[in-house]
């Protein structure tokens, strides 16, 4: 048994010193392949096997980057390839397309502004135009110079087909309308109100507002001055109304008005020929016949004279020949 035992343990210790060997000679292996000696083998073992060598880092490495579609290498390329040229690109024409826009819109501003100004302007225009084409209408109508009571004495002055005869010499001088104070107002007169002295008169089946010497239409928005209709009759005329002599009969004449006394009332008269008066009020048109300058209102023409040393005017006869 003793020997039995002894076998035993001999090869026990047999096992335990060629497992301690065999571990030793596995870790001198390792170590060896480790320091590069025969690794080729192993899948782990040699450094030109390893993935770094077939890595992509190679190939998207700048170096390897296409040079020609940089900017400063190929232009053409550079803005077809580029991305940031194309946005860029976008850019600017998003900034040109604002640039237009605000272009657009100074443009369209101005236009308006142009248009509103020039529609305001043209608005005034019109109105003024129908003014004056009603002021034109009315004067042919009512404006028509009655003839002179008398003869007269000096021949006519005759130009363009038209004699025009005056009592008087023609005095040269500029036309300087005459103020009739803050309540009259021309012809074209635009007002939105009227006071409460205004009077309604009816004249061959229209309407017109007296107030103070000054006649007026209605008109969108106001009321219009207007010249005096023919027939229109009123109870009283301002006391600024100078008489004036038309040979036959006193007129009274206010603003370029004249009135005849018709009982307790006036009624307004066409200007009768020859007849002299001061002043004349603003509206009227300076206009050149010849070597002649007279001074127009409607279709009535007043030639400047002098009479007595002062500054006057004479309604003129105007006959066709």
């Amino acid at each position: 048994m003793k020997n039995i035992s002894k076998t035993i343990k001999k090869a026990a210790i047999v096992c335990l010193s060629g497992s301690v060997f065999l571990i030793s000679i596995d870790s001198l292996a390792q170590r060896r392949v480790g320091g590069g000696g025969g690794g080729v083998h192993r899948p782990s073992g040699g450094a030109h096997t390893r993935p770094a060598a077939t890595r992509p880092a190679n190939q998207s490495r700048p170096a390897t980057r296409p040079a020609a579609t940089r900017p400063g290498s190929n232009g053409s390329g550079t803005k077809v390839t580029r991305p940031a040229n194309a946005s860029n690109t976008k850019i600017n024409n998003r900034n040109n397309s604002g640039n237009r826009n605000s272009d657009n819109i100074r443009n369209s501003g101005n236009r308006n502004t142009n248009i509103s100004g020039n529609t305001v302007n043209r608005n005034r225009n019109n109105v003024n135009i129908n003014v004056n084409n009603s002021v034109h209408v009315r004067n042919n109508r009512n404006t028509i110079v009655r003839p002179g009571p008398r003869p007269y004495a000096r021949p006519p002055y005759v130009y363009g087909g038209y004699r025009y005869n005056c009592y008087h010499p023609y005095f040269p001088r500029p036309y300087v309308p005459f103020y009739w104070g803050p309540v009259w107002h021309p012809w074209g007169f635009f007002a939105a109100t009227l006071a409460v002295t205004a009077i309604v008169v009816s004249v061959e089946s229209t309407q017109y507002h007296y107030d103070q010497g000054v006649w007026y239409t209605s008109t969108n928005g106001g009321y219009t001055a207007v010249p005096a209709p023919v027939g229109g009759t009123v109870n009283n005329i301002p006391s600024g109304a100078e008489t004036v002599n038309t040979g036959t009969v006193n007129n009274y004449y206010y603003g370029g008005t004249y009135y005849e006394k018709d009982g307790e009332k006036y009624t307004v008269v066409a200007p009768t020929a020859g007849t002299i008066v001061e002043n004349l009020p603003e509206g009227g048109e300076e206009v050149t016949i010849g070597d002649a300058k007279y001074v127009k209102f409607g279709e009535t023409y007043y030639q400047p004279v002098k009479i007595d040393g002062k500054d006057k005017y004479e309604v003129v006869q105007v006959e066709k020949e």
